[in-house]
Parts: structure tokens; C-alpha cells; sequence
């Protein structure tokens, strides 16, 4: 194994204990990807391309685009617009 797969798999673990800590969401889909990507580079150095774009295209594409989703349609992702306006009600209160 070379030393630039031992980095990847280093990054590897690193993504599945933080996801798990993660208490964020949106936090964790991104983490999951990022975990996806690598696993794809990964698929990519042992001589697989198959996997690899199998990989990038199920689990950084599809699969994070249904979380995504899942977040929007579970009002778990708040659209800027809504945090603006809450804040500004919270501001208006704390000036009354």
C-alpha cells in the first residue's frame, strides 16, 4: 500500500467518526460525501473504475441529493431568507 492510499484511508476513517459526531445534518450529508468521493479515489488507485464511478455517482450523487431532499421536505434545512427573518423578529424584541 502506498503512502498516499494510507492517507486516503486515514481521511476514511476520520469521515465515519465524525459523521458520527456530527450533531449538524446538513453537517453529516456533506461528511458523507466527502467519505463517498474518497471511497471512489480509492475504488480508482486498486484498479477498479467500475466502482469508482459506480461510487461517485450512487453515493456522493444520487444518495445525497435523497438526503437533501429528505432535509427540504422535513423543514430540517432552513432557507436563508426564513434565519433572516426570525433573527430580525428576535432583534425586534430584544428592542421592545
Amino acid at each position: 500500500m502506498t503512502l498516499f492510499q494510507s492517507i486516503l484511508m486515514g481521511f476514511l476513517i476520520v469521515c465515519a467518526i465524525s459523521v458520527s459526531f456530527s450533531k449538524n445534518l446538513l453537517n453529516s450529508i456533506l461528511i458523507y460525501m466527502s467519505y463517498s468521493l474518497i471511497m471512489s479515489i480509492i475504488w480508482v488507485c486498486l484498479e477498479s473504475p467500475d466502482l469508482a464511478i459506480t461510487e461517485a455517482a450512487v453515493g456522493a450523487g444520487v444518495t445525497s441529493i435523497l438526503f437533501f431532499a429528505t432535509l427540504k421536505k422535513i423543514h430540517a434545512i432552513q432557507i436563508d431568507k426564513e434565519k433572516e427573518e426570525k433573527a430580525d423578529q428576535k432583534e425586534a424584541e430584544s428592542n421592545e
